[in-house]
């Protein structure tokens, strides 16, 4: 289940690069693929739940989860107009580190020295990604930051839900969070929405299909029943694979290649992620 869901996440990327460069415009995309999804999903939770109901404290969360949806959204369609799909993937693996600086800055966290060894390899692979990615001048740092900005509002998400998580079941958590997130979303593609012609071709229709019942829908069904199974450890390992799945589905599929430096940057970022683990100090409770 979690081999499945990295995988279907992973192939997202590539298959809505795919679709935006054979018509659909980004924000009409995203919203009408968004308004699809939770559609889908809110049956699902209501015939799994009978309840969408969450307390009015836990509401702020809520808010803020769905705020960060809206803007990873907006990043996530652009980012893949303006950057390849392997830059994209390649960027995205910076997300936990982000996780990490993001609980120091609002949460107070004190975190430990293999943080900021991972943190430094990590911030260097984004730089030789961003040097070796290509493209015009312009578009090309564009898509670079609309990617970075991908993975810090996914992580800003993270921590947003991780309250919500343990007083509430993830299905209900990610109805409510969706549905508030595409609601901004929906107004800001009233132009493109207008705009958009949908005379594709057969391929496109069947990789809007996929991208809204495979990453949307089932990964979340096969994700957190994992994670109730196996624990979040586990689960956090199979995470860290995606972006090397993301460039890969982007070299065969759409025969994108990777600069040296991209490689040596993506290498970096791996490393940071595996060693921050790696050297993490287990944290001991004092005895009672």
């Amino acid at each position: 289940m979690l081999l499945g869901a990295v995988l279907l996440w992973a192939l997202n990327i590539t298959v809505t690069k795919y679709v935006l460069e054979h018509g659909w415009l980004p924000l009409a995309y995203g919203t009408i693929r968004y308004f699809a999804a939770i559609s889908i999903f809110w049956i699902y939770t209501w015939w799994r739940e009978r309840s969408f109901r969450i307390a009015r404290a836990d509401w702020i969360y809520v808010g803020i989860a769905a705020a960060m949806i809206f803007v990873n959204q907006l990043c996530f369609v652009y980012s893949l107009e303006f950057a390849r799909a392997s830059t994209v993937s390649l960027l995205f693996g910076t997300t936990p580190m982000f996780v990490g600086l993001i609980s120091i800055a609002f949460l107070h966290a004190r975190l430990q020295r293999s943080f900021w060894i991972g943190a430094g390899l990590t911030l260097a692979g984004v730089g030789l990604i961003a040097a070796g990615a290509g493209g015009g001048l312009v578009s090309g740092w564009k898509g670079d930051l609309l990617a970075i900005s991908l993975a810090v509002t996914w992580a800003s998400y993270t921590i947003a839900i991780a309250p919500l998580m343990r007083r509430y079941s993830p299905y209900r958590i990610s109805a409510l969070v969706l549905a508030l997130g595409w609601a901004p979303l929906a107004l800001v593609s009233i132009p493109q929405v207008g705009r958009q012609d949908f005379a594709f071709s057969g391929v496109v229709w069947l990789g809007f299909a996929y991208a809204v019942i495979g990453p949307l829908f089932l990964t979340n069904i096969l994700w957190f029943t994992a994670v109730d199974r196996v624990g979040a450890g586990r689960a956090s390992i199979f995470n860290n694979m995606q972006p090397f799945f993301g460039v890969l589905f982007a070299l065969l599929i759409l025969s994108e290649s990777l600069h040296a430096l991209e490689i040596v940057g993506g290498v970096l970022i791996f490393a940071g992620i595996y060693l921050e683990r790696r050297l993490r100090e287990p944290v001991v409770s004092p005895a009672e």
